[in-house]
C-alpha cells in the first residue's frame, strides 16, 4: 500500500480518503497539517499507487490493513483520524477497536451508516448500478477511453469526450465528469497523475468492491457501541444532518461553501478542526 508521509511532530494525522479517492485527494490539507505536525495519507488497495484487492473490502480487513500499515511505516501513535466520506466509517472502526491509539477524529461528510442499514430497495438498486459501471469503467479503461476522456477534459475539451464517452458507456460518462469536476480543484500538478490512476482498471474495480462492501460496512458500525472519550468534529455540507456518533465530545461544524468534498472545497476547516485537536 502506498502511503505519502510529511510533517514532524505528534500526535499523527492519518488523512482516510472517500471511497474511491486516493491519497492526492488530501493534498490542499496534508500541505497545511504538515506545518505542525506529522501528516500522512495512502491508498487503499485496489487505488492509487496500490495493488489491487486480493479479498473482499470487509471494514475488518480495512482497519487491519490501516493498523498494520502505521506499524510497518513507523508512524507511532496517537493518532488523529481524519475520513471522508466512506473513509469516516473506517476511522470509526479503527477508534472502536484501538480507542488507547486514538487522540480524536474528525468526519469529512461522513457516511451515515444508520442512512444504509438497513437498506432500502431504492438503496440496493444504487449501489447494483454503482458496480455495474464501475465494472463497465473497467472495461474502458483496458482499451483507453476512460483515460482518453479524462486528459481531454482537464486539458479543456468537452464536446468531443462527451459524444466519444457517451457513444461508448451511456451513464458512465457522468462519473468521468464528476471526477474531472473534482480533479479540477486540485493543485494542477497532481492531474496527471490522477488522469493515470483511472486509465487503469483496478481502480474501477476498487470502487465495485467499495461499493459491495458498503451495507456490511454500514451495519458494523451501527451495531458498534458509542464513541466515548474520544473528541469528535463531524463537518458537513450546509443542510446536512450531522452523524450521530452517540458519543459525549461531539462538535459540528458546518462548511457553507462546500459541496461534499469539503477538503477540495473548504480545506481551512478541516486543517483548523485537527489543529484544534492536536492542541
Amino acid at each position: 500500500m502506498h502511503v505519502y508521509e510529511t510533517g514532524q511532530g505528534s500526535p499523527t494525522v492519518v488523512l482516510e480518503a472517500g471511497i474511491a479517492a486516493t491519497s492526492l485527494s488530501w493534498r490542499l490539507v496534508q500541505d497545511e497539517v504538515a506545518k505542525f505536525s506529522r501528516v500522512a495519507s495512502y491508498d487503499r488497495a485496489g487505488l492509487g499507487w496500490s495493488d489491487p484487492a486480493s479479498q473482499p473490502l470487509t471494514l475488518t480487513r480495512l482497519v487491519d490493513d490501516l493498523h498494520t500499515l502505521l506499524q510497518v511505516a513507523q508512524l507511532p501513535p496517537p493518532y488523529v483520524l481524519v475520513g471522508h466520506s466512506f473513509g469516516g466509517l473506517i476511522v470509526r472502526a479503527y477508534a472502536q477497536r484501538y480507542p488507547t491509539e486514538t487522540a480524536g477524529l474528525v468526519l469529512v461528510d461522513a457516511v451515515r451508516p444508520e442512512e444504509w442499514h438497513p437498506l432500502s430497495g431504492s438503496q440496493r438498486r444504487t449501489l447494483a448500478r454503482g458496480v455495474r459501471l464501475s465494472r463497465r469503467g473497467a472495461m474502458l479503461a483496458r482499451i483507453g477511453i476512460v483515460g482518453w476522456c479524462l486528459r481531454s477534459m482537464l486539458a479543456g475539451s468537452r464536446w468531443l469526450p462527451k459524444a466519444v464517452g457517451g457513444a461508448a458507456s451511456g451513464r458512465g460518462l457522468t462519473v468521468m465528469k464528476r471526477i474531472a469536476g473534482e480533479v479540477g480543484k486540485m493543485p494542477r500538478q497532481v492531474w496527471p497523475m490522477v488522469a493515470e490512476h483511472w486509465s487503469q482498471p483496478k481502480s474501477f474495480l476498487g470502487m465495485a468492491a467499495h461499493f459491495e462492501s458498503l451495507p456490511e460496512s454500514a451495519r458494523d458500525i451501527s451495531e458498534s457501541p458509542p464513541l466515548e472519550g474520544i473528541p469528535v468534529i463531524v463537518i458537513t455540507p450546509a443542510g446536512k444532518l450531522a452523524l450521530n456518533c452517540a458519543g459525549s465530545n461531539v462538535r459540528h461544524i458546518v462548511a457553507e461553501r462546500s459541496g461534499h468534498w469539503i477538503h477540495l472545497d473548504q480545506p481551512e476547516l478541516i486543517v483548523e478542526a485537527v489543529r484544534s485537536i492536536c492542541g
